[in-house]
């Protein structure tokens, strides 16, 4: 729209002159302003012209259903009283199955497993009473397993950060012929209870590349973790058990 031309003040130059008036837009004089839905933005009387109006912000996606959490605490699901039932219930029943599993000595043993098909959620839990399925005896943390025992324990801690978690060195066996080893005792330390009543295992396994050192901590021995030979072979923990 334009803007209509200004009116020409009264010719008598003896009196006074009336105010000069501005024509007033269109727009402001009740005409309807181009609305949202037609493409464009209200119109701005100062300039006349009509911009397109500004594109709908994307849909935010929707928020996927939160996940319970990779960590064990020795009660809810994981109590002492727990079963297979319950681990279905609150994990989803298709995420647990009741199988085979390995047991001490090259053994198979029945056990509730969650995630089975996915090496990093995956964990596994024995029963006492295997024909109920309940009365919770074991949680195994082991392979790729990406789950976190209380305290912040988890696989591929190093013997410095395992020692930083208890608050003190532990003894520790000698490694056998898997090149695995194990905690004895906690020494009082801070992973020597649990709460909720549960206790932890640990095993670890040396560095394949200290090969040198391994040979000093094998066989039928005890040592400190903060023993030197101990720290040269450098292990890792590299299964975790949990059992009431």
């Amino acid at each position: 729209p334009q803007r209509p031309a200004q009116t020409q003040a009264p010719p008598p130059a003896q009196q006074p002159m009336p105010e000069q008036t501005q024509s007033v837009p269109a727009q402001a004089q009740g005409a309807p302003r181009p609305s949202a839905s037609q493409g464009t933005r209200p119109w701005d009387p100062d300039d006349g012209i009509q911009r397109p109006a500004a594109p709908p912000r994307a849909a935010a996606p929707p928020k996927q259903a939160a996940q319970p959490a990779r960590a064990i605490a020795c009660s809810g699901a994981f109590a002492k009283n727990s079963s297979h039932l319950k681990l279905a219930q609150t994990f989803d029943s298709k995420n647990v199955a009741f199988t085979d599993v390995d047991g001490p000595e090259g053994s198979r043993i029945k056990a509730s497993v969650l995630f089975p098909t996915d090496p990093k959620r995956r964990l596994e839990v024995i029963w006492q009473d295997d024909a109920a399925r309940a009365d919770m005896q074991l949680i195994a943390i082991n392979g790729q397993s990406t789950w976190t025992a209380p305290k912040g324990l988890r696989l591929g801690l190093t013997l410095a950060a395992l020692e930083k978690l208890n608050g003190r060195p532990f003894q520790i066996s000698g490694f056998d012929q898997d090149n695995v080893a194990s905690v004895k005792d906690w020494q009082g330390g801070a992973l020597a209870s649990l709460p909720g009543g549960c206790k932890v295992g640990v095993s670890l396994r040396a560095d394949p590349k200290a090969e040198a050192a391994r040979g000093d901590v094998a066989g039928d021995k005890t040592l400190m973790s903060s023993d030197e030979i101990m720290r040269a072979a450098k292990p890792t923990v590299s299964e975790i058990l949990i059992g009431y």
